[in-house]
């Protein structure tokens, strides 16, 4: 007697014991990246200062930085915003004469980011903003520029530069100036740089990805953005990535940017731009360059990273 043929039948019964797996030790560094902090501030009805940066968000990344133990930092730039120095858009009374505390707070967060990292290698990458300062000085006193102090060695900073007035010298901080031109090699496959692509609609990243041969992680659009692309190539498949972190300003509507409105006493009206607060830490390899791109978000003064929650507890000032 024939078998009936069964197209579909049940499989046979699998027993599996749960597996067993250590994961490889890796010895891999950290870098950690921080983006656009837009250090400044604006005086409020009460005529105090009221910062534009987000301080619950710079104290994230402080913490995480903390738990990370970076091998390097990277400031991606715009981390002062400098709005007394534009010459680009209107200022408001709101916003002048408010230089001197940006300088002393970003110095202050500086030399927080170097006690928590002593031996990281810190870069600061120079952005449009910081380059605010010294393109006022060529276009309103030209005489005054690169003026060093007495008797200054030709490595020393001009007086009126952002490495001399937060002191990154004396908090061995690296600044990479000459905006759009900083660039800061993570690894031999991956650089960051300020950024001078802005593209609506979220796709800046694709720009880099069309123009650009090396992985890139950049500032600039102050939104967070992920995008890869492969290629072939002579030894395969070659991919890379473009990404932002995001930001670490106010996302509330207060920095001064040209779709902002003031009041009639030119304090900024708050109107929800499309931006995102985030951060990035990049494991790489010295050895073979590889890295892994892991962000970061920052939502309602919170993030999670690795399993744990950081709430920007820990005091700046």
């Amino acid at each position: 007697m024939n078998e009936i043929w069964q197209p579909i039948r049940q499989s046979t019964p699998v027993s599996i014991r749960a597996s067993r797996s250590k994961p490889t030790k890796s010895e891999w560094q950290n870098a950690v990246i921080l983006p656009d902090m837009q250090i400044g501030y604006f005086k409020n009805k009460a005529g105090n200062l009221e910062p534009i940066h987000d301080e619950t968000a710079l104290a994230i990344a402080l913490e995480i930085i903390i738990q990370a133990k970076p091998k390097q930092i990277i400031l991606l730039g715009d981390n002062l915003d400098l709005p007394d120095f534009s010459t680009k858009y209107r200022k408001t009374p709101a916003f002048q004469q408010t230089t001197q505390e940006a300088i002393d707070f970003a110095t202050t967060y500086c030399a927080k980011l170097r006690a928590n990292a002593p031996q990281a290698q810190i870069v600061w990458i120079g952005g449009n903003h910081e380059e605010r300062l010294q393109n006022y000085i060529v276009d309103n006193a030209i005489a005054a520029f690169g003026i060093k102090r007495g008797n200054s060695l030709p490595s020393d900073f001009p007086v009126m530069s952002v490495p001399y007035l937060c002191r990154l010298d004396q908090l061995n901080i690296e600044y990479k100036s000459g905006y759009p031109s900083g660039v800061h090699w993570i690894t031999p496959r991956l650089r960051a740089i300020h950024g001078y692509y802005a593209v609506s609609g979220g796709s800046t990243a694709h720009k880099y990805l069309n123009t650009e041969k090396a992985s890139t992680i950049y500032g600039h659009v102050h939104r967070r953005e992920w995008a890869e692309r492969s290629r072939d190539d002579y030894d395969g498949a070659k991919t890379i990535l473009a990404a932002s972190p995001g930001c670490l300003a106010r996302v509330d509507g207060v920095v001064p940017r040209t779709k902002q409105g003031v009041d009639l006493d030119g304090r900024p009206l708050r109107r929800i731009e499309d931006w995102q607060q985030g951060i990035a830490v990049v494991p790489y390899s010295e050895e073979t360059g590889e890295f892994v791109y892991e962000q970061i978000a920052i939502h309602n003064g919170s993030a999670m990273w690795r399993g744990s929650w950081y709430t920007g507890t820990l005091p700046l000032l």
